[in-house]
């Protein structure tokens, strides 16, 4: 017998992007974006409004169709189908709560395991058990409605991970939420994260991915311009010009106006990419 080791397979990343472009019409609105999350992860997406944060979102949810690149999710290619998404294990909230009116709490978060009418004794024990875990429990039966805005976020929160998913995709989850939320919000990422679940966020409050995230991606124009470490990114003279408002450094001066015709950032070329 030979005592050679065993080779072992690599584990996959639960989610890999690579050359995703999207376009609408003559526009791309993402032009090659790749990135990887791996179970246990947390990656934030960053860039200015229309950098092309939300069309990767929706391009993993199946909203929108890539032009060209794949989608992988844990080695498989990903569904384009919301219902299938789910049971592969993906959940995501939206940059709205997104929330039933005329719903409570706990309805709330049946939803998604089997809707409020068909919903069994077990069900209702698992969402009850996530209300816990974020504090949301003696509210179960309160009206969604009723609640303040930072406790309908951690409905909303609460509904996305009641499924248990292996991939959890968070939009803009601190918008509208204050410094002391926020911490509460992290702290309950930080745990969804350390059970093993891939992370994906997109965020606007830059402090608060910085202290959160393992790496970061910075769109910009629907291109990748940086990936890394929070600290690397920040140091990094094109995030600071495009998003971290740092100007870049000047470049020598030029004469003259461009030729009839000429792409200007104001009239981009037919096919070049633009915010989306």
């Amino acid at each position: 017998m030979s005592d050679a080791p065993h080779e072992t397979t690599p584990t996959p990343p639960r989610l890999a992007v690579e050359g995703l472009t999207v376009a609408f019409g003559g526009l791309r609105a993402l032009d090659g974006v790749g990135f990887e999350v791996a179970d246990g992860e947390i990656v934030a997406l960053i860039g200015p409004n229309g950098a092309g944060k939300t069309t990767v979102f929706n391009a993993i949810s199946g909203l929108v169709r890539p032009r060209a690149g794949t989608i992988r999710i844990g080695g498989r290619p990903a569904p384009a189908s919301t219902t299938r998404l789910l049971r592969r294990g993906v959940s995501r909230t939206l940059q709205g709560l997104g929330l039933y009116a005329g719903m409570t709490v706990l309805e709330q978060v049946l939803v998604p395991l089997a809707g409020v009418r068909a919903a069994r004794g077990s069900e209702r024990e698992r969402a009850m058990t996530m209300l816990a875990e974020l504090g949301m429990d003696a509210d179960a039966h309160r009206p969604a409605d009723a609640l303040p805005y930072p406790e309908r976020k951690r409905v909303a929160l609460a509904r996305a991970l009641v499924t248990r998913p292996s991939l959890l995709l968070l939009d803009e989850p601190a918008g509208g939420l204050g410094g002391a939320d926020m911490a509460q919000l992290a702290e309950a990422v930080r745990r969804v994260s350390a059970g093993g679940c891939a992370v994906l966020l997109v965020e606007h409050h830059v402090d608060f991915v910085m202290g959160l995230a393992d790496r970061v991606v910075v769109l910009d124009f629907g291109r990748v311009i940086a990936s890394g470490a929070p600290a690397e990114v920040q140091r990094d003279p094109a995030v600071e010009a495009a998003y971290l408002g740092v100007p870049p450094t000047p470049g020598p001066p030029t004469s003259g106006t461009a030729a009839p015709g000429t792409p200007t950032p104001e009239t981009p070329a037919p096919g070049t990419a633009v915010r989306a």
